[in-house]
């Protein structure tokens, strides 16, 4: 028997209707969430991501300050416009795109952010706050993943579950919130990675598999233990001439066979993705409310 699906599309929409109505409830007390945007340069797929954040925004309520600034902006540009955010009481959020130019300092300018509206979680305050299972923002895939897995009955209490993958945006984070002392993780974790030295090993002994390695195929069926719980994070593009522009996209898992052997699977498209820009809205309107005091 075929694999459930875990419609991340619906998750995600069930989600975003949930937010529409906090939005309301907070404009009744005359409060705005508010995200600001920041796009550096043009890239493609950046542009089409801060479109579709921009969308989201609009679609629940939330006010959105876009910011698109040419690839020569200098660092120092970027930082006074990351400072005006801070200082701007409309804005609950601050998401700057990444990757950034290269002329410009990754590190100083998420540095420079506000923690309290690091929506994406990537200040180091918030990680180390993360990390030791105080209240802060969750980075936002993670987050979308355990979302996932509870809304769709899957039980990590006790449950072995192995990440392939040690990024500092996905791997390491989700690895750290199921470990957490609290409903939704609890879990045993295994952290495996490019030197582990037979993740087939690890990932056969898994209840859960989260497969975030950045590469087609990393799990194959012969990896999964029957019934297991397949986690797909990743976005690949392969050849495929049969399609109109040339490529498909595929996920880190060999999706046709392991389905046939997990109980649950995500697909790529339509998996996790969907729920990366609807937890940054999440955490966005839960700052909104930190902000004015509310819970």
């Amino acid at each position: 028997m075929s694999a459930k699906i875990i419609d991340g599309k619906q998750i995600a929409a069930d989600i975003r209707a949930e937010l529409t109505t906090a939005v309301a409830a907070l404009k009744e007390k005359g409060i705005v969430p508010g995200l600001g945007v920041i796009l550096v340069g043009a890239d493609p797929a950046s542009q089409s991501y801060v479109t579709a954040k921009e969308r989201a925004c609009e679609t629940i309520g939330i006010y959105s300050d876009d910011n698109r600034l040419t690839a020569e902006t200098s660092q120092e540009e970027l930082l006074a416009l990351v400072d005006r955010m801070n200082n701007d009481p409309k804005i609950n959020g601050i998401l700057v795109q990444l990757p950034l130019p290269k002329h410009i300092d990754e590190a100083a300018v998420l540095l420079a952010i506000d923690p309290d509206k690091d929506v994406d979680g990537f200040h180091p305050m918030n990680v180390g706050k993360m990390m030791v299972g105080e209240e802060t923002f969750l980075p936002c895939t993670p987050h979308g993943i355990l979302q996932m897995l509870s809304r769709s009955g899957v039980e990590t209490e006790g449950a072995h579950v192995v990440v392939i993958g040690r990024s500092n945006i996905v791997g390491k984070p989700v690895a750290n919130m199921l470990l957490q002392k609290k409903k939704g993780a609890n879990a045993t974790v295994t952290l495996c990675h490019t030197r582990t030295k037979d993740v087939g090993h690890f990932a056969r002994q898994a209840d859960i598999i989260i497969a975030a390695s950045g590469w087609p195929n990393t799990v194959t069926a012969d990896m999964v233990k029957p019934g297991a719980v397949v986690v797909d994070v990743g976005v690949n593009r392969v050849e495929d001439s049969t399609r109109e522009r040339g490529y498909r996209l595929v996920g880190d898992v060999d999706f046709d066979a392991v389905k046939e052997v997990a109980s649950m699977i995500t697909p790529v498209p339509g998996g996790v993705g969907p729920m990366t820009i609807t937890m940054l809205l999440y955490n966005t309107v839960e700052s909104a409310r930190r902000a004015n005091g509310i819970k």
